[in-house]
């Protein structure tokens, strides 16, 4: 007879364990990894069960689509602020993999270079302005530039008037995933307001009160079909459409900590100065790799299962633990150092690096763009060593890893910029 699951695993003596989380952020997996010395254990977070997981043995296990499923893996509170409500982070199956085929068609190695050329251009463009000014905030600066050119690619229709506040509430979306308070209701206010906003052009497209070019996504995206024949209905194509262009703008997440790491890093930025694009690749995935961005990831259990002597029961929440794998001493050498170089001879592995997401991208929750990404950090990184010149005044520039999502505390602020003279 098999012994019941909370006798299986360790477990923490307490009722609940959500005070935990939010006290304890990004390293509330790890921290019990530790303690326990396992890879396994059970927690309790809003009254339910929960088995958390850790390492690339357990990636490669939260992958399989036999045994997990997304669909009411996503509380309504992140539906309603980040993904929106039954968008495809939450789609299983078959229906998961056509409308995946649709996010990868707009992602391709031509797109993710069109998109860093675009950035590349916004950039340049910007020296303009900021050499007039005493002092730019790089977080809010990258949310405008990311917002307005996800709008052009995307084939969005944006006035200059309104980008900014367009970009805020794309960047409150994200920022709302692990707050609670104002912060979260910044985000959960911001969702509905998106939302309208690209149903109406949806709906305008469709009607023919808007040319959408054929390729763009927002022309595939209001006329792709569902696998039953139908297309989406205006408010699914907006939410969609919402979650091609939310990630872009909240790469500027990725490109605050890239300018932090060339600061605490000066040797990295030599190599930079120095090198070629593979040298920019190498220190894009570090930054990805090193710095706080997705906690950890949830899924539903599929059907029940036995994993090392651990009994998973359908429906159980898991979590794996994302910041905790990028920094477990087994997979990587020295982790909480940062070193680019450790990327010279990574293999590729789909499930000890996961900040996007792990496995195959065509068949998983891999996120789609995770090469717009890197390629939109090797432009703006370029652009910092190569192309421009500032100081860096006294900030604070910590950063927490308590709060979800984590930011430098300054948002990188920047003075004196001037272009760099060319030799």
């Amino acid at each position: 007879m098999k012994v019941a699951l909370n006798e299986q695993l360790p477990h923490d003596k307490s009722l609940d364990n959500s005070l935990a989380l939010m006290q304890e952020g990004y390293q509330f997996i790890s921290n019990r990894v530790n303690r326990y010395e396992s890879d396994l254990f059970e927690a309790r977070l809003m009254g339910q069960r929960v088995i958390c997981m850790h390492g690339e043995e357990a990636a490669k296990l939260f992958y399989d689509s036999d045994r997990f499923q997304r669909k009411g893996a996503a509380p309504k509170r992140i539906q309603k602020t980040l993904f929106g409500v039954n968008a495809i982070q939450t789609l299983d199956g078959e229906e998961h993999i056509h409308r995946k085929l649709l996010f990868l068609s707009l992602m391709t190695s031509e797109h993710q270079k069109r998109l860093a050329e675009l950035a590349k251009n916004e950039w340049k463009a910007s020296i303009k302005l900021w050499k007039h000014a005493d002092h730019i905030k790089l977080f809010d600066e990258a949310k405008v530039i990311l917002c307005r050119i996800a709008c052009h690619w995307t084939g969005v229709p944006l006035s200059e008037s309104e980008v900014k506040e367009r970009a805020e509430d794309f960047s409150n979306m994200v920022d709302a995933f692990g707050a609670v308070g104002p912060r979260h209701w910044k985000g959960r206010r911001a969702r509905p307001r998106t939302e309208d906003w690209i149903r109406g052009i949806i709906e305008d497209v469709r009607a023919g009160k808007i040319e959408a070019n054929k390729g763009t996504a927002m022309y595939e995206i209001a006329f792709h079909k569902k696998l039953d024949g139908t297309t989406l209905d205006a408010q699914m194509a907006a939410v969609e459409l919402i979650n091609v262009i939310r990630p872009i703008v909240a790469i500027a997440t990725f490109i605050t900590f890239s300018a932090l790491a060339l600061y605490e890093h000066p040797n990295a930025k030599e190599n930079i100065r120095n090198g070629d694009e593979a040298t920019l690749e190498r220190f894009a995935q570090e930054v990805r790799r090193y710095y706080p961005f997705g906690p950890f990831l949830g899924a539903r259990v599929k059907k029940d299962f036995t994993w090392k002597n651990c009994d998973f029961k359908k429906g159980m929440l898991v979590l794996l633990d994302v910041y905790g794998l990028h920094h477990d001493g087994r997979i990587w050498n020295k982790p909480n150092e940062f070193r680019p170089d450790r990327f010279q001879d990574w293999d590729g592995n789909l499930y000890n690096f996961i900040p996007q997401g792990g496995g195959d991208p065509s068949q998983t929750h891999r996120c789609p763009g995770e090469g717009i990404t890197v390629e939109i950090m090797k432009a703006t990184v370029d652009f910092l060593v190569n192309k421009v010149d500032f100081d860096v005044p006294e900030q604070d520039l910590s950063y927490s890893l308590v709060r979800m999502p984590s930011l430098p505390e300054s948002g990188f602020v920047m003075k004196n910029i001037k272009e760099k003279a060319l030799h």
